[in-house]
């Protein structure tokens, strides 16, 4: 009789999804940080808490690999600190790849391209090359990267510069016709596009292009590999570019980060990359 009991029992209990797109089942809750006030990557609710395009990116990653995810909010300075000092297993803060940053960290393979591109007020002229913002107005962000290449350029091509404490303050700046274009990084452009109809992505600087990846501390190459195949199966099966579409409000080039899986793990050619080839485990 126990026995028809016990085989009950475990009858009526639910069967769990399978986990195989990273080869675990389950585990702790995994911890990671965004900066919170950077739209459309993420931002506040009005509810509380955050949302926006990484903090869905990566709660998806963590319901593939069959895990919970906290998710804090922490200004960006501080959250590379609190990485290596181990409150983080890894960063859904979008974070450009470079040589430096490499050598600290392991970065999954890029999910996103960032780079810097101008935004114009819809009607006015396409610009075609950078010489065209001769004799124009350039809205920045005061402090950003945009604004030090701003800094670096304006001479030489001849345009001058306002600087706002704020991109949304930039991007009023030419809407308003105060400045013909904003420069910012290229989702940031797009996404103030969705939101403000008389704004308009236009040129793109490609010199600038990089990965956005996610890092983790160099000890810690399984979870990267485990969160690379993730990622990896989400451009496969087209979900990475569908929440892409959502949150820029345009549609990835088949080119694009968001539809290529890139071989080996991590970041081609830098730090931390491991050729080795494989191919994505996904349900």
């Amino acid at each position: 009789m126990r026995r028809l009991l016990l085989a009950a029992v475990l009858a009526a209990l639910p069967v769990l999804p399978s986990h195989a797109q990273t080869g675990a089942q389950g585990g702790p809750p995994l911890r990671t940080a965004v900066d919170g006030t950077f739209a459309p990557h993420a931002f506040p609710r009005l509810e509380g808490g955050v949302q926006g395009f990484n903090v869905d990116l990566f709660r998806e990653v963590a319901r593939r690999m069959g895990r919970e995810i906290t998710v804090d909010s922490a200004s960006f300075s501080g959250l590379v600190p609190a990485l290596n000092a181990g409150r983080y297993d890894f960063l859904a803060a979008p974070v450009t790849v470079t040589k430096e940053r490499a050598e600290g960290m392991l970065f999954t393979e890029g999910y996103l391209f960032t780079e810097f591109q101008l935004g114009i007020r819809r009607g006015s002229a396409p610009i075609r090359g950078l010489e065209d913002l001769r004799g124009k107005a350039l809205a920045v962000n005061k402090g950003s990267a945009y604004d030090a290449w701003a800094q670096a350029n304006a001479e030489r091509l001849g345009f001058t510069i306002q600087a706002y404490d704020t991109n949304p303050d930039a991007v009023q700046a030419v809407v308003s016709g105060r400045a013909y274009a904003v420069l910012a990084g290229n989702t940031v452009v797009k996404y103030a596009a969705s939101q403000q109809r008389n704004l308009v992505p236009d040129f793109v600087l490609r010199e600038t292009r990089a990965h956005w990846a996610a890092p983790f501390r160099r000890d810690n190459t399984a979870l990267r590999d485990a969160v690379e195949n993730v990622l990896e199966c989400m451009k496969r099966d087209g979900s990475l570019a569908a929440l892409s579409e959502k949150w820029f409000g345009a549609k990835p080039a088949a080119d694009d980060a968001e539809n290529t899986v890139f071989p080996g793990y991590g970041v081609p050619n830098l730090p931390g990359y491991d050729p080795t080839p494989h191919e994505p485990r996904c349900n």
